[in-house]
């Protein structure tokens, strides 16, 4: 999987999107309504990344600092101009920008500037989880040889 385009890992997956204008509230619900933990701001005119809200931008941005949800918009609490990659790039490559950046999502987009999805810290799991079940399986086979 590290070895994965992007790509690959992203591919059929669904994302959120909104556009800078709209509220914290707005936005904190179109996330809660889909089960997802971060949105891509992008411009309304031609859809390229303007930055990245995500959970933890809404608690420590937000909550913390006691501002108004309603009358905040997303552009004021945003990461602006995020990090991003490129769809063919490795995944490998990806999980190494968010460890060295300390974020959990990297937002791929295409040379135009426009998001395709976001990949996640989560995405690594999958890979653990796959050898985990692979040592499981060299281990039954060693007791059975045994």
């Amino acid at each position: 999987m590290p070895n994965r385009a992007a790509i690959k890992i992203i591919q059929n997956r669904h994302f959120l999107t909104t556009t800078p204008e709209k509220s914290v509230h707005a936005v904190a619900a179109h996330m809660r309504d889909n089960r997802d933990g971060v949105v891509l701001v992008v411009t309304p005119e031609d859809g390229k990344l303007l930055g990245i809200c995500t959970e933890r931008d809404l608690t420590f941005k937000v909550l913390a600092a006691g501002l108004d949800a309603n009358s905040t918009p997303v552009r004021a609490v945003m990461t602006a101009n995020p990090q991003t990659t490129d769809p063919e790039k490795p995944f490998g490559h990806a999980l190494h920008i968010m460890h060295e950046g300390g974020f959990r999502h990297l937002p791929v987009i295409l040379p135009d500037g426009r998001p395709i999805g976001v990949l996640s810290s989560r995405d690594a799991l999958g890979l653990e989880a796959s050898r985990f079940y692979q040592e499981l399986d060299q281990k039954e086979v060693l007791t059975e040889i045994l």
